[in-house]
């Protein structure tokens, strides 16, 4: 493929993004002064605008997922609750997860196709290889999404995995001065806000639930399967056996936070372990060369001396 045959398409799609960028951003918006004029004569327009603040880009998507993410809609109940889960473990427990991200990889597929199809036929026309420049732009566009949500998925679990252990901490020095367990939940997600962002934000979803009155046991079990963590499944089901059986939480936790760290020091001890191993392959390939020509370099020269002046 000839990349300057590319170059303005580049340059057209770029062109074309940013103009429509702009318009979106600079036509979405309205005076302060005139909403607050709106509100005053209309007070119901204050839950409207509250509802209606995502604006733009996120806002046409939102709107335009049930229609875009039928194509795509899981045909069991089994299927949808894994995509569910899946969203979950990345962070996403917006009841519009599964659609904006159906809906996505729906807008990126025909936008992979439209892209292959531009380079492709233009390139090299209605041949094996325009087909091929389709094909390859639609399996990136509809894979894509799976990439980034697997990426994040597997990185928010990472983060919940390292700061498990310092939150179990906290929350057992909670519960030993007194606080309850729901109590001790809201303590920890405050102080660790900034420390450990994701096992907050789980423990504030756990105290809303139990808040608006759903079973301990059943927000404990959803708290495991939503952070997709084991050690954290492994805590769920601890709490749930001292909740049902009447035993002390706070050393449940200790027990349970000192399991935690145990696994994550036999975790570090792993990979230094396989450091060893790893340096192999750069040592070989970087560093033994360099080590050779300069050991074995003025040998060689005198030998090639030694036979050249016979």
């Amino acid at each position: 493929m000839d990349i300057v045959k590319l170059v303005p398409w580049a340059i057209f799609f770029g062109i074309t993004f940013l103009v429509w960028a702009v318009v979106n951003f600079y036509g979405s918006r309205t005076s302060r002064a005139s909403e607050r004029l709106d509100e005053l004569r209309d007070p119901t327009l204050r839950n409207r605008n509250a509802q209606d603040d995502k604006g733009g880009v996120g806002a046409m998507l939102e709107k335009a997922a049930p229609a875009l993410s039928k194509a795509l809609a899981p045909k069991t109940d089994l299927e949808a609750n894994e995509l569910k889960v899946r969203l979950a473990n990345a962070g996403f427990n917006s009841p519009n997860a599964a659609q904006i991200f159906l809906a996505l990889k729906v807008a990126l597929l025909t936008g992979g196709v439209l892209i292959g199809a531009g380079c492709g036929l233009t390139t090299w026309g209605l041949s094996q290889h325009g087909i091929t420049s389709i094909v390859i732009g639609a399996g990136l566009g509809f894979y894509v999404p799976e990439i980034v949500l697997w990426f994040l998925r597997t990185s928010r679990q990472d983060r919940i995995f390292l700061r498990l252990p310092d939150a179990l901490d906290l929350l057992v020095v909670c519960v030993e001065a007194g606080l309850g367990l729901d109590a001790g939940m809201q303590r920890v997600a405050e102080e660790l806000n900034e420390s450990a962002p994701d096992v907050c934000t789980e423990f504030d979803m756990c105290n809303m639930q139990l808040q608006m009155g759903r079973p301990r046991r059943e927000v404990l079990h959803d708290l495991g399967i939503r952070t997709g963590v084991d050690d954290m499944k492994a805590l769920s089901a601890i709490l749930i056996q001292a909740d049902k059986f009447g035993s002390s939480i706070a050393q449940a936790l200790r027990v349970q936070s000192d399991s935690m760290r145990v696994k994550r020091r036999q975790l570090a001890e792993e990979r230094a372990q396989k450091t060893a191993v790893k340096m192999i392959f750069p040592l070989v390939l970087f560093i033994f060369p360099g080590i050779f020509v300069v050991l074995v370099g003025p040998a060689a020269i005198m030998m090639i001396d030694g036979l050249l002046s016979k």
